[in-house]
């Protein structure tokens, strides 16, 4: 069996395996290496060809003894493939990914441009390397996308998929782009002198699992005309830039439709086969609902739990209870800390519990009751989760072991919280007892 892989030097977020799993009948390993790593695992190591990402896009360049014309003149390589002499050829199939991340959104520049992936001509090659036409791996024509904007892009970092996008934006005759990096001309201290930009493009792992909640050090309200936000980050789901472009009814995407569709591109050229764009779209929802949290919330004792173990068990997921988390960092029970340390200190434990569990993807959640009484909590489901709120009847809420029900009363509860259960949800579902509503619920995310 051909043995292929993704080389990176972070790699415990990556999609990449099971995205691969669903292209082709090979072998698809992370391959995690250090900087100090790469020369000797690149020379000696026992593969058929690799994706490469972050950051090793411009420094497996100089091993290879080929390049396609796209990866020659973007200035990176994602995609290397051990020729039958044992030497490697260089391709980038991030152009046809982002390419695709356009189209699909929407997002054009001016109409009437083509992008592909096998654009381009022959030509010559510095440093010994042989400049190849790239081999092709899909066409996205543009010429029937509406311009979101013909004005002003920014493009959040330097790197090689800043390199992809440049080259990709040029292709689509955009003109009027800009690269904002730390220390170059133009930089995040003075990026306000380009506040009249219609297009923003994260480029940078800023916000990236394991550091979710971190930004890139910009607020939209900063560009009063931006008109689109585009992602590359696809883990989370929602990035807070993204989010941030959510709330202001801008149009957000993530870069989950790069990723099916460099790999889509990649794994053609892996196994001589083209992946058809209705595979690409396939694996695009596939993913998108196999990686998505579905978080429950609602009143205390309208049956998250009971609920959320029965649909974990008939999605085939893991499920977590924020509660129970709690419990296990704090070694007290809930009733014992808001009697003892008060409900400020549970509420703090009560999102940290959440920020651990809503940055794993796949998960069945059952939240506190009161996880809605803290608006930061929102944007920590959101990033990966989607939010369904358990409605029941306030007659039949059990009150035993829950001190708050107790003390406040459930309709006191129910007046302050129903309406931010509502706000929060993305469905809301009746609770028509555990298994029933574990049916409904799959019913909805079916649909």
């Amino acid at each position: 069996m051909k043995r292929f892989g993704l080389l990176g030097e972070r790699l415990s977020h990556s999609f990449s395996p099971l995205i691969h799993s669903k292209l082709g009948n090979y072998e698809y390993k992370l391959y995690e290496k250090t900087p100090d790593e790469v020369d000797d695992f690149i020379k000696r190591g026992e593969f058929d060809g690799l994706n490469v990402t972050i950051p090793y896009k411009q420094t497996v360049m100089r091993y290879c003894r080929s390049l396609s014309y796209n990866a020659k003149r973007i200035g990176a390589v994602n995609t290397l493939i051990r020729t039958p002499d044992g030497r490697l050829f260089g391709d980038n199939t991030d152009y046809f990914g982002f390419a695709c991340l356009l189209k699909r959104a929407g997002i054009g520049a001016g109409g009437g441009a083509e992008g592909s992936a096998e654009s381009g001509a022959e030509g010559s090659a510095g440093g010994g390397a042989e400049v190849k036409k790239g081999s092709a791996v899909g066409r996205v024509d543009f010429s029937s996308t509406e311009a979101n904007s013909t004005g002003k892009t920014l493009i959040l970092g330097s790197g090689g998929s800043s390199l992809t996008v440049c080259t990709v934006l040029e292709d689509l005759g955009v003109g009027d782009v800009h690269i904002i990096s730390r220390s170059g001309a133009d930089n995040y201290g003075n990026i306000t002198r380009h506040s009249d930009a219609e297009i923003i493009i994260n480029t940078t792992p800023v916000g990236m699992y394991p550091n979710n909640e971190d930004s890139p050090p910009i607020g939209l309200e900063m560009f009063p005309k931006c008109k689109a936000v585009v992602d590359l980050i696809y883990n989370p789901a929602r990035t807070q830039l993204v989010m941030q472009a959510e709330e202001r009814g801008i149009t957000a995407v993530n870069g989950l439709t790069m990723l099916v569709a460099q790999a889509a591109g990649a794994a053609g050229l892996f196994t001589n086969e083209p992946v058809a764009g209705e595979k690409i779209e396939s694996i695009i929802t596939d993913i998108e609902r196999l990686t998505r949290n579905v978080v429950l919330i609602g009143m205390p004792g309208c049956g998250k739990t009971s609920v959320g173990k029965v649909l974990a068990k008939k999605m085939g997921r893991t499920f977590a209870d924020t509660d129970e988390l709690v419990e296990k960092t704090t070694g007290k029970s809930i009733p014992a800390i808001l009697n003892e340390d008060g409900e400020d200190t549970f509420r703090k434990s009560e999102t940290e519990a959440l920020r651990e569990l809503c940055k794993q993807n796949g998960l069945v959640i059952a939240t506190g009751g009161g996880v809605v009484m803290r608006s930061a909590n929102r944007s920590i489901i959101r990033q990966n989760g989607l939010i369904i709120f358990l409605d029941r009847e306030l007659g039949e809420l059990s009150q035993e072991g829950r001190p708050l029900s107790q003390q406040t009363g459930v309709e006191a509860l129910a007046e302050k919280r129903i309406p931010l259960y509502r706000k929060w949800a993305e469905y809301t579902v009746k609770v028509r007892g555990t298994d029933q509503t574990a049916a409904d619920i799959l019913e909805v995310l079916h649909k």
